[in-house]
């Protein structure tokens, strides 16, 4: 089971105000500068999405997933779970 839309977004919204002065993850950032904004945006209401705008905010989740190490196919509920799973995956690659 993947993770619905409308969580995708929260989480990208959540990524997004969180962690943008984060430095490791400045390219990350750079290259999200569309997905990102716009998944803040959907999330607070400033604007409503449209099919266009899924497109960006699925491939924006779709990048987050790969750079974690982890599966897009999964379901997640938040940031902070994401990042926990991540740091759980890498103690088990050492």
């Amino acid at each position: 089971m993947t993770t619905p839309y409308n969580i995708k977004y929260a989480i990208l919204s959540d990524l997004w105000t969180q962690y943008k002065d984060d430095k490791e993850m400045a390219d990350f950032f750079e290259y999200n500068d569309l997905g990102l904004p716009l998944a803040f945006m959907i999330e607070q209401k400033i604007v409503e999405s449209t099919p266009v705008a899924q497109v960006y905010i699925e491939e924006t989740f779709e990048l987050l997933c790969e750079s974690l190490g982890l599966d897009s196919d999964e379901e997640y509920e938040s940031i902070d779970e994401m990042f926990e799973l991540q740091a759980d995956s890498e103690e088990d690659d050492v």
